[in-house]
């Protein structure tokens, strides 16, 4: 069990980008798709609770689309927002379409993408 504790810990520890990475590399290594699991997962709630949910969402996720032309405008948002440094800012910018902030509330989730739109880049709310 030592084990496991010392792997939870290492990947608390995992910046944000880290974790998309070994998402990536976790599901070309065992050919499977997380996306593929929440679809799945999802059905099996109830047609009745899922259409409930979407219509209730509290909880949103803040998706960069693109940077735009100001694209260091753009890094500066990023980094503000999320804390991450100046390389994972970037590479997250010059990665898009990629989350910038998850689970937020509605209203910050709005503030976020005007924060976002207005250093010029495209953002969606999901």
């Amino acid at each position: 069990m030592a084990d496991l504790a010392k792997i939870v810990d290492d990947l608390s520890s995992l910046t944000v980008l880290e974790a998309a990475e070994l998402a990536k590399l976790l599901e070309e290594k065992w050919g499977v798709s997380a996306a593929a699991a929440v679809a799945v997962a999802g059905p099996a709630a109830g047609g009745g609770a899922a259409a409930s949910a979407a219509e209730e969402q509290t909880e949103f996720t803040v998706v960069l689309a693109s940077a735009g032309d100001k694209k260091i405008e753009v890094i500066k948002e990023v980094r503000a927002i999320t804390g991450l440094g100046l390389k994972e800012a970037k590479d997250l910018v010059e990665g898009a379409p990629k989350p910038v902030k998850e689970s937020v509330a509605k209203d910050e989730a709005e503030k976020l993408k005007a924060q976002l739109e207005k250093a010029g880049a495209k953002v969606e709310l999901k």
